[in-house]
């Protein structure tokens, strides 16, 4: 019953990894296929032909640029913000936890679309109220990043509060009693406990931004994203190229992705191999 059990268990795993793999495969596939369309099916030779025209693209550029200028700032303000805010509804008790607590996660279970508008509502309201044209107060993707981080830094905080958790209070009160002050208490005790938290938080943020669109969509002004760019050419006709760009954006997520898990086990190698010299 044991080994029916492990085999299950393993051809679940294979299954569920073809499930995540085989669209990011056929994806990447198309973007070699010497096809119009953005198919695998039918095969009608290797070509490179798609990142060249992805290169030509000026607009798919510029989408691009804007999608990682805006996703940039919408990662430092949402780490900004969440972690601010975990740290102070981990500071407090009682009913204003509560209230602040569900003010925050409120924001994740609005529609997205809802927040694009509404975003996009007040700071118009506010511009007209005060009579200015500062552009602020119009559209434009500065006002896609504030929408997307009023839901964003939420999932931000719910990081960086559960780190928060099994951070043991009694290091700070040690602290200050040995005469350290609280902002040597936040930048060399709980800030480098928070760390893991805060970079998770930071990267969740980066490519929640990337793949927004509804937000985006009512706050950009006449700005494009990439989500907003392939939005607009399934009317024409959207042409491998996409796809180029795209086996680019995965290569470069798991490179990265490799290079951080090498380092992490770097430094538990050099860690394991000083600590008997420490004792």
């Amino acid at each position: 019953m044991h080994r029916l059990r492990l085999s299950l268990s393993h051809l679940y795993a294979t299954l569920f990894l073809i499930y995540l793999i085989a669209p990011l495969l056929v994806m990447a596939g198309a973007a070699f296929n010497d096809s119009r369309l953005p198919s695998i099916v039918p095969w009608k030779g290797w070509t490179l032909k798609w990142f060249g025209e992805m290169a030509s693209d000026e607009r798919m550029m510029l989408a691009f640029v804007n999608t990682l200028w805006v996703a940039a700032a919408v990662a430092l303000i949402s780490v900004i913000v969440g972690t601010a805010s975990a740290i102070l509804i981990n500071s407090i008790s009682g009913r204003v936890r509560t209230v602040i607590y569900g003010l925050m996660i409120s924001t994740i279970l609005i529609p997205g679309v809802v927040i694009g508008i509404s975003t996009m509502l007040l700071w118009t309201k506010v511009g007209n109220a005060l009579d200015t044209e500062f552009f602020l107060f119009g559209a434009g993707l500065h006002l896609s990043v504030l929408g997307q981080v009023s839901y964003i830094a939420a999932m931000v905080m719910l990081l960086v509060l559960a780190r928060l958790q099994s951070f043991d209070a009694g290091l700070e009160e040690a602290a200050l009693d040995l005469g350290a002050s609280h902002s040597q208490v936040m930048r060399r005790i709980l800030l480098p406990h928070l760390y893991p938290a805060i970079g998770a938080g930071g990267a969740v943020a980066f490519f929640q931004s990337i793949e927004n669109y509804n937000v985006t969509q009512f706050t950009r002004g006449g700005a494009d994203t990439l989500t907003v760019y392939v939005f607009s050419m399934v009317r024409s006709g959207i042409t491998p190229a996409i796809n180029a760009l795209a086996v680019i954006m995965i290569s470069v997520t798991i490179l990265a992705a490799i290079l951080y898990e090498l380092r992490r086990r770097r430094i538990e190698r050099l860690m394991r191999e000083t600590a008997p010299a420490e004792d």
